[in-house]
């Protein structure tokens, strides 16, 4: 998975600077002598360097300068300046007693901002009231209470009030003052009376007519006797399917606008030593309106397309990318890979909305009352259209759902809009939170087409505190101009149109295209953005984060656009044969967009004291049907037989015979001196038809240990063998997507199945091979969504040989003796414990994303999620292959029964928002009385997931 976004807000995030001067305190109230949260404690001359008071009444405050006094401001009360010392000034108490208050002095009573920060706490039971909606009054700004209570908002202008909403209490309305309204502590009780202010509206922009919104009720309603429950029938009824699958065909544009921001920025933050290389100040910092977090933008890109699909007589769509601006980062590869895999497409109709490949329920779900509380608030207009304004929220935590508003139309119960927000504690890796605004249009009673989708994406890296440094990743799509059912010969005359954006002058339009092209003006916020991401792009400090970034999560080191030096993740390796091996390796690369590549690298074993090397040229001819040839050679060490369906790459390499630390000796090494020439092309979208010519030398690594002979046609032995085949092969990856446009493209995390198939003929007599032979392989894998119970992953694989060969060139079910987990392997097989000639495999993974641990209180909080698998293969050989047989290998075939493993893992082990870990435990589950066999397993593996 593509984080490099993340990493990039923690490198950023990450500098802090030792302070040179250091303030520490405590905010106490001299009448009662009870502390004071919330104060707002800052330098008398440098308003930037600023903290909170704790629920101790405790702060610390740092700086890399002396200043002569704080300012402490808390509510109700008037400043108070405190003078300072030079150097630390420790262990300070400041008093604020009843007699210090008056009315706020004019300057103050002129401050145009307002801040809130404080705590709910139910007065009756003395615990935090948690996931209260909390708005400031007609304003977008809205925050939810966090688990403790507590929340934080902010506005550039004043605001008279804040508006609480709960489950359990009466809507709450709390006055505020202008500038800092900091510890507020809102008690709740039962026995509250319901405030009738007019409540704010919920931070949509749309012309909504007066909505009176009222808090779910203390009991849940039976469904049937929910009016929610009425209108929602008929939606179910009047079931809504996306427009553009109802014509013969259809053209739309669309608009579409990502930004990047680093959030939580603040003075104290920005005001460290190393951030003054990056240009930034208090002026440049921005709030969101709908969380009130601060943030500073460092990535921005607009792209413009044209969209043209057809549906009869058969279904094919193109995008024509017309023009591309990015600014922020070089080159913007990160970016436009991780962007990709952050949003999916979402169809409100769907029972499972699809979010970083998680299946998080739709509110509007066939099964949503048994997952929401429904509410049905009022009866209001949305652009012009009367709707059923009803609030839902789901009913269980840890969940993946959503809390927000569903506007549906009062005539035709069709979605109108709906904001979709995830509630707090969600249990998705590197995510805070999740924001979306969804536009509809509604052609006629049962079609509709989307309008517009505004997502934010609240990320970070290390933790999801409150105030953790992180990023935004906002997303704007548009669409407009609409239009169904051309003339077909117009339509196909499109689809056939090769369009390469690159070519086509897209990356280069002036503004004059932009101002003419936007469905609407730049704001004044993102005019601002543009400049400020410009400023910061060009500092020096940024572009060696971003080449930083690049490094680890590629592995690469580019060098002048010109060259890649690398993989560093493939430097060192361990095995039997070459004790401690150091690998070097090189590759051409000038741009993303490369139509041909070299790549060559070198090893060396100091057990062996052998020197390896590989190296491969590729040239793609055709941008369009993706047209390559390649050539490439290899002299090295590998394990043969750890996959089932062959790979004919030269750069590739084995795990294991690179892994540090594995269970038992691994004395079953080849050395394979192999050249392979191949052309492939895409005659259909993500459909590849490859030709693969391949010859090869073959010998043991460890002759004392490990023996390949067999026996030749004249009855000898052989201990070595050539062998010269070629291998079609077709490979389709319908649905999947890319970035890039040259030989090596970067695939986006789709739920695409892979489908492949292969022919392999050998031709005894080439280049000194010893053997006729032909083989078919398939191979089929699918990750399948299923909503809230998780996602299953399917992978089945089938071959079979019509000759007697040897050990080299059989199939082995794959063992994995490494103790990290490889994906269709098998966990307590050891290489070569399984030789066919026929075999079949199935792998079946089910990851429930922490549904079953949500239900025990203590794996609830810890955040572990639970995965059960199963594997299993069926196998044979023939009597012509063990005849032939005469290696050190005892042939034998699973085909008795199918030989199984099974057993449950848990991922999302970590710390903070970094839960990379996961931990299978293996069970063996036959074929108990083979030698030297493992009953049960243990395997560790990384993962970059959500």
């Amino acid at each position: 998975m593509a984080n490099r976004l993340l990493f990039l807000a923690a490198f950023l995030s990450g500098f802090f600077m030792e302070a040179q001067v250091t303030v520490t305190g405590v905010i106490i109230n001299s009448d009662t002598q009870q502390p004071v949260a919330g104060a707002n404690i800052l330098f008398e001359n440098a308003p930037e360097i600023s903290t909170f008071s704790n629920e101790n009444g405790y702060f610390q405050l740092e700086s890399e300068q002396d200043y002569d006094s704080l300012t402490i401001i808390v509510v109700d009360y008037p400043r108070k300046y405190v003078s300072l010392q030079k150097g630390d000034n420790l262990n300070l108490i400041i008093e604020f007693s009843e007699q210090d208050r008056n009315e706020p002095d004019e300057q103050e009573q002129l401050v145009n901002y307002v801040k809130v920060t404080g705590q709910l706490i139910d007065s009756d039971t003395q615990q935090p009231v948690a996931d209260a909606d909390i708005f400031l009054k007609d304003t977008q700004v809205y925050a939810s209470s966090d688990e403790n209570g507590y929340f934080e908002l902010e506005a550039n202008k004043y605001i008279d009030s804040l508006q609480i909403i709960t489950e359990k209490f009466p809507t709450k309305y709390i006055p505020l003052q202008r500038g800092e309204n900091s510890g507020l502590i809102i008690n709740f009780s039962v026995n509250d009376k319901s405030d009738t202010k007019k409540p704010a509206e919920t931070g949509k922009e749309k012309d909504l007519d007066e909505i009176i919104v009222t808090g779910f009720p203390k009991k849940r309603p039976p469904k049937k006797e929910n009016p929610a429950y009425t209108i929602l029938q008929e939606l179910w009824k009047r079931r809504r399917t996306n427009g553009l699958a109802n014509f013969e065909n259809y053209q739309y544009k669309e608009y579409e606008k990502i930004e990047f921001d680093l959030n939580n920025i603040d003075s104290t933050f920005i005001s460290k030593k190393i951030f003054r290389k990056l240009s930034i100040s208090t002026q440049d910092i921005d709030t969101l309106d709908i969380s009130g977090k601060t943030y500073i933008p460092v990535f921005l890109n607009e792209s413009i397309s044209d969209i043209v699909g057809q549906n009869i007589p058969t279904k094919r769509e193109k995008s024509f990318l017309r023009g591309n601006k990015a600014s922020g980062i070089p080159n913007n590869d990160i970016v436009s890979n991780t962007v990709k895999n952050l949003y999916k497409d979402v169809n409100i109709y769907d029972n499972v909305l699809n979010f970083f490949n998680k299946g998080f329920t739709s509110p509007i779900a066939t099964v949503g009352f048994s997952v929401y509380d429904y509410l049905l608030a009022d009866t209001v207009m949305v652009d012009g259209v009367q709707c059923y304004y009803i609030k839902y929220k789901p009913r269980r935590n840890n969940e993946l759902t959503f809390k927000g508003d569903l506007y549906i139309t009062k005539d035709t119960y069709a979605v109108k809009q709906v904001t979709l927000q995830s509630t707090s504690g969600i249990n998705v890796n590197f995510v805070k939170d999740i924001y979306m605004e969804l536009d509809y249009d509604n052609i006629n009673d049962s079609i509709f087409v989307p309008l517009r989708n505004y997502t934010v994406l609240d990320m970070s890296l290390i933790t999801k505190k409150d105030g953790a440094k992180g990023m935004f990743a906002k997303r704007t799509l548009t669409y407009n101009d609409y239009q169904f059912d051309k003339p077909q010969k117009e339509i196909e005359t499109l689809l056939d149109k090769q369009w390469e954006p690159m070519s086509e002058g897209a990356y280069d339009k002036e503004d004059d295209f932009w101002a003419e092209n936007r469905p609407e003006r730049l704001g004044e916020d993102d005019k601002k953005a543009y400049e400020l991401v410009d400023k910061v792009s060009k500092t020096r400090l940024f572009r060696n984060i971003v080449d930083g970034v690049q490094v680890l999560s590629s592995g690469y080191i580019n060098i002048g656009n010109v060259v890649d030096i690398g993989d560093l993740y493939q430097s060192f390796g361990f095995n039997e044969v070459e004790g401690l091996r150091l690998r070097a390796g090189a590759r051409t690369y000038f741009t993303p967009n490369d139509m041909w590549r070299l790549e060559a690298y070198t090893a060396y074993g100091f057990k062996d004291e052998q020197l390896k090397y590989g190296a491969e040229a590729r040239f793609m001819f055709n941008k369009f049907n993706r047209f390559t040839i390649g050539v490439g050679t290899k002299r090295d060490i590998i394990q043969l037989g750890v996959s089932l369906t062959e790979s004919e790459g030269i750069m590739t390499r084995s795990f294991a015979s690179s892994s540090i630390i594995s269970r038992g000796d691994n004395e079953f090494l080849s050395s394979v001196n192999q050249t392979n020439v191949f052309l492939s092309i895409e005659p259909w979208k993500n459909v590849q038809l490859r030709l693969d010519g391949t010859s090869q030398y073959i010998k043991s690594a460890n002759p004392e240990k490990f023996n390949i002979g067999y026996h030749n046609k004249e009855w000898n032995i052989k201990e070595d063998l050539y062998d010269s085949h070629l291998t079609l092969s077709l490979e389709a990856r319908p649905g999947a997507k890319y970035s890039r446009y040259g030989l090596d493209r970067y695939e986006h995390t789709t739920l695409a199945p892979t489908i492949i198939l292969k022919y392999i003929k050998g031709i005894k007599g080439v280049f000194n091979s010893g053997f006729d032979y032909d083989k078919i392989q398939a191979l089929y894998s699918q990750p399948i969504l299923w909503g809230p119970v998780g996602k299953t992953n399917v992978t089945f694989e089938f071959g079979k040989s019509f000759n007697k060969l040897p050990l080299s060139l059989l199939g082995v079910i794959p063992g994995n003796q490494s103790y990290g987990i490889i994906s269709t392997t098998f966990s307590q097989l050891n290489y070569y414990d399984f030789v066919t000639d026929i075999y079949s495999a199935l792998h079946v993974e089910h990851h429930f994303n922490g549904r079953i641990f949500s239900y025990i209180p203590l794996l609830k909080k810890l955040q572990f999620r639970e995965i059960v698998f199963f594997r299993g293969a069926w196998g044979d050989i023939s009597e012509g292959s063990k005849n032939m047989n005469a290696s050190n290998i005892i042939y034998t075939a699973p085909n008795k029964d199918i030989y199984y493993e099974y057993g449950f893992g848990i991922e999302n082990i970590g710390l903070g928002n970094l839960r990379i870990f996961r931990v299978d435990f293996n069970w063996r589950g036959n074929y108990l009385d083979m030698p030297e066999i493992n009953k049960f397993g243990m395997k560790v593996g990384m993962q970059f997931t959500f």
